[in-house]
Parts: C-alpha cells; sequence; structure tokens
C-alpha cells in the first residue's frame, strides 16, 4: 500500500485516445480510481459492467444512459452538474447527447483500465 501522498494534475496524465468519439485520463490509488473523459456527440459506450462502483459527475454536456437488463432498462439523462451512481455489476450503457466532459470515480480501481483490457471502449 502507498504510503506518500501524490500530487498531480491533469495537464501532467497522458491523454489516451480509445477511439475516434473518446478520450480519457485517470488516476488511481489502492483502492479507488478518478477518471476524466471526453466523449463527442453521437458517441457510445456499448453495454457492459464490471464489479467496480461507479460515480459519474458530469461537468458539461449530457450522457443518457440506458442501466439494468434487456427487457428492463432505466433510462437516466445526466446533464452538467448532475450525478449518477452505479452499483457493482449493473449492466449499463451511454451515449453523449452533446459534447460531454464526464469525471468517474470507481472504487476499487478498475483492473481492465490499468491493464488495457478495455476492447470494448476502443
Amino acid at each position: 500500500m502507498p504510503t506518500e501522498a501524490l500530487h498531480t494534475r491533469w495537464s501532467d496524465i497522458p491523454i489516451e485516445q480509445l477511439n475516434p468519439q473518446i478520450t480519457r485520463q485517470f488516476v488511481h490509488g489502492s483502492q479507488s480510481m478518478f477518471a476524466r473523459l471526453e466523449l463527442k456527440k453521437g458517441c457510445v459506450v456499448p453495454g457492459h459492467q464490471h464489479p467496480n462502483e461507479q460515480i459519474t459527475y458530469i461537468t458539461q454536456g449530457a450522457l443518457r444512459f440506458l442501466l439494468g437488463e434487456e427487457g428492463a432498462l432505466d433510462e437516466k439523462i445526466v446533464r452538467a452538474n448532475e450525478m449518477l451512481i452505479i452499483p457493482a455489476n449493473l449492466p449499463h450503457s451511454a451515449e453523449a447527447l452533446e459534447d460531454t466532459i464526464d469525471f468517474d470515480v470507481f472504487a476499487p480501481p478498475r483492473q481492465d483500465w490499468l491493464s488495457k483490457d478495455d476492447t470494448y471502449l476502443r
């Protein structure tokens, strides 16, 4: 476990171009991850689920989330200055209704992002 604090800024964190419509930056500790994503209007994050709790905070734009299983989907539109908490293992997808800046907190850190085994985004 880390015993020293890490001080950084977004400008020091490499930007990953995951596909033509989405970029990502993130930092992580041993128990959580904080990410910044930019999604262009029309970008679709395909349906997926993960064992991590997710807290999404939109600072600009809007994301349309579909949550749950096919046939019983719950739609949530999250706009600037709004948040959405997605429980672990809940299937979900997202679509950018506008150019969007999204900050996400994951607990624990996303191992698929750390290992670059996140092909659903690429």
